[in-house]
């Protein structure tokens, strides 16, 4: 098995910057019934880094974002934003902290406006969500255009979500988290489901919210094109363990990895 983890703490990033992870992961465990289902990953994620998580069907990668995100208890391990041990807070509060997280199905509000929707994710940020009486600005202000902007959706404000295609939803999605300010995005196979002639402009669009926004990204994708033009770094998972993390040169001529992801023939 390769050895190309990187440990806690230590966070060489493109360019063999190092500095405080955002995420840090340290022997982070998950087990149901006494199957193993993610098996002591200890990986960092530096600021501003794309890191893309890959692997075979079953190798935990969902599991993993679940466990970071916090919809599941680690059996043993941590979890670190910027820092700060948040292994045992709830979604909410790593939301609050900068932790944004799209899923595999699209959760929209399919009967607003993408600016209602939008504007909604502002007011959860700022803490007007609570007036429950006070409807969302159709545009939701400047930070709500920004984000529509940065999706390339502001010519579709006034559309019903409900009524978007499904990548122009999966567009609006990544609108939703950058309107609340996120530190980190976990992209949980955005690409899912997305025509292809989709494909392309919804990657152009991740790009540009990891170059433009400066975010850090983690995200699951099956699509290898597209991770490997965009990604500083792999995360090969297999049987629910980090099989090797290091740059995507590196990752794919792993023969080790070639065989778990790729079959044996490649």
């Amino acid at each position: 098995m390769s050895t190309h983890t990187t440990p806690p703490g230590v966070t060489p990033g493109p360019g063999g910057r190092s500095a405080t992870p955002v995420l840090a992961l340290d022997g982070l465990s998950w087990s149901v019934g006494g199957a193993v289902i993610v098996d002591g990953v200890t990986m960092a994620v530096t600021e501003g880094e794309f890191v893309a998580l890959i692997g075979p069907n079953g190798a935990g990668k969902t599991s993993l974002f679940n466990l970071i995100s916090g919809l599941t208890k680690p059996t043993a391990g941590t979890v670190s934003l910027a820092g700060n041990d948040i292994t045992r807070h709830a979604p909410h509060r790593r939301a609050a902290l900068g932790m944004g997280r799209t899923f595999q199905t699209s959760s929209v509000f399919a009967d607003l406006t993408v600016g209602a929707n939008v504007g909604l994710a502002v007011q959860a940020r700022t803490g007007e969500s609570r007036r429950f009486w006070r409807p969302a600005a159709p545009d939701g202000g400047a930070d709500a255009t920004r984000a529509l902007e940065l999706v390339r959706l502001s010519h579709r404000v006034d559309f019903l979500a409900g009524d978007l295609s499904h990548g122009d939803k999966r567009k609006l999605e990544l609108a939703l988290l950058l309107a609340r300010g996120p530190r980190l995005i976990l992209l949980d196979e955005p690409m899912a489901g997305v025509s292809a002639g989709e494909v392309g402009e919804l990657t152009t669009v991740i790009q540009d919210v990891h170059r433009e926004q400066g975010c850090t990204v983690l995200m699951v994708e099956h699509h290898m094109e597209v991770l490997l033009d965009m990604a500083d770094r792999l995360a090969v998972m297999h049987h629910g363990a980090l099989l090797t993390y290091t740059d995507p040169d590196t990752a794919m001529a792993d023969p080790d990895v070639q065989a778990a992801y790729l079959g044996d023939g490649a």
